[in-house]
């Protein structure tokens, strides 16, 4: 009897089947189609099932990977997914932004010689596959046992993580949201052709029928506060609320019509759907020259959004750092490239110019040079003397950050906060200075990552466990 060799293992990733660029800007249908179960059998089967696999630890939810990736090069994609499910409550969504090549694929033993498996994109066609064979809309089990209550504000990532952590070990709970929809930044911030809204709703559906109490329309701090919430009978509450107070950059004419943030931009795309006005009734100002002024995902999503936009002939991203430095993932870089917008890097603006309506015409910038790193590694930029010059443009997105709504710590004084507005809280517990209220995701770190918000509200409701059973 003859030894079978295993087959030699691919140095290259299966590449992602996409839409075509110059398909894909005519439409706001997802980019990358994803695997067929060809596709995902050779990808899968890459994995070199580590005994010490080090992608796990990369991962802020902890997800068995291996044991995942192992039923998929098997063919048995419902345990695959079942495997998934046990770890990750959006795995649908983490496949498709979370930032794997700077979390587990990171981590891949296989990376240090090839290319790492490609974790993030057999994650998706698990959770994908479970969607389809139930018509998007997977049934789950009503899973709530006890009478004991909590609660949970917002309905991000990190809440979502801790509502279904918390019904899944038998609690009843319920969602406070303020919006009309569900689904938090997944929703208003991120574009269907990254992420499709109906995917976030499927997921969301399976955390409703496991018995998870979802109510729109509140704000918290508002229409009720966390005595009202206490008083309703919650042993524990938990705020998830994130980070959607925009930054600007107080620079001369700010004030100007056609100078969005981009937290406004994408909500009125994402959510209000202006980009189908008037069949929606949110409009967006006509524009042919765009400008975003930023590095990250969310610029590249407001860019890219821009160029699918009826009359936006030009758009043009403002960075004052390098490429090297943007923070945005690399193939959100890449597929805006593809798309047609310019990149111009290493320039600040200095002042908004406005014509007599007091609408955006131009923009003065100063070129950057970059010094030494600062505290996060990153080099510092520094502006050049002299080097001030005139960029025409109708429309600016400023795409630079957001912090933390204060309107919920305005009315929660006893709540202590940072400097920033984000939440102090315990780190081991996740307890903020208010006993039995619990915090997570960008509330408490500024703006972050899906997988790191949902990594937070996952410690949180370990913690609000032990603190209900023990108080």
């Amino acid at each position: 009897m003859t030894d079978k060799k295993k087959p030699k293992t691919k140095p290259e990733k299966m590449p992602m089947p996409e839409q075509p660029a110059e398909q894909r800007i005519t439409n706001f249908d997802e980019v990358a189609i994803g695997y067929d179960e060809e596709m995902v059998l050779v990808e899968a089967q890459r994995c070199l099932q580590c005994k010490k696999p080090s992608c796990v630890a990369g991962c802020p939810v902890g997800i068995n990977i291996p044991e995942f990736i192992k039923f998929a090069a098997e063919g048995d994609f419902e345990s695959g997914y079942n495997s998934l499910k046990k770890y990750n409550a959006l795995p649908a969504v983490c496949g498709r932004v979370c930032p794997q090549e700077n979390q587990c694929e990171k981590a891949c033993v296989l990376g240090k010689k090839f290319e790492p498996v490609a974790i993030g994109r057999i994650e998706r066609f698990l959770a994908d596959w479970n969607l389809k064979k139930h018509d998007m809309h997977p049934k789950g089990e009503n899973m709530v046992k006890s009478d004991t209550k909590v609660a949970v504000v917002g309905c991000g990532p990190s809440s979502i993580t801790c509502a279904g952590e918390m019904v899944l070990a038998g609690y009843q709970v319920s969602v406070y949201e303020a919006l009309h929809a569900l689904g938090g930044v997944m929703i208003y911030g991120i574009p269907d052709f990254r992420l499709p809204n109906a995917v976030v709703q499927a997921e969301l559906d399976v955390i409703r029928d496991w018995g998870v109490n979802f109510e729109t329309n509140v704000l918290v701090g508002n229409t009720l506060s966390l005595k009202d919430i206490i008083g309703m009978g919650n042993k524990a509450i938990f705020l998830g609320t994130g980070a959607g107070l925009p930054y600007f950059l107080n620079i001369p004419n700010e004030h100007g019509i056609g100078i969005y943030s981009s937290n406004e931009f994408l909500t009125r795309i994402n959510l209000m759907r202006a980009n189908r006005f008037p069949e929606y009734d949110t409009p967006i100002l006509p524009a042919k020259r765009v400008t975003v002024i930023g590095g990250g995902n969310t610029a590249m999503d407001s860019a890219r959004i821009s160029k699918r936009l009826a009359g936006r002939e030009n758009v043009t991203i403002a960075y004052r750092r390098s490429r090297v430095e943007m923070p945005a993932r690399a193939e959100e870089v890449v597929h805006a490239e593809e798309e047609g917008v310019t990149f111009m890097n290493l320039v600040s603006p200095k002042r908004y110019i406005l014509d007599n309506d007091n609408r955006v015409c131009a923009m003065e910038l100063i070129r950057m040079e970059l010094g030494e790193p600062d505290e996060r590694g990153r080099r510092r930029p520094y502006p050049i003397e002299g080097s001030e010059f005139i960029h025409e443009t109708d429309f600016v997105i400023v795409a630079i950050g957001q912090g933390p709504n204060p309107l919920l710590m305005n009315a929660n004084p006893d709540i202590e906060t940072t400097k920033w507005g984000t939440i102090v809280v315990n780190e081991q517990t996740m307890m903020t200075s208010m006993r039995g209220v619990f915090a997570g995701g960008d509330i408490v770190s500024g703006g972050a990552t899906i997988i790191s918000a949902m990594g937070a509200g996952k410690k949180a409701a370990a913690a609000m466990r032990d603190f209900v059973e023990n108080a």
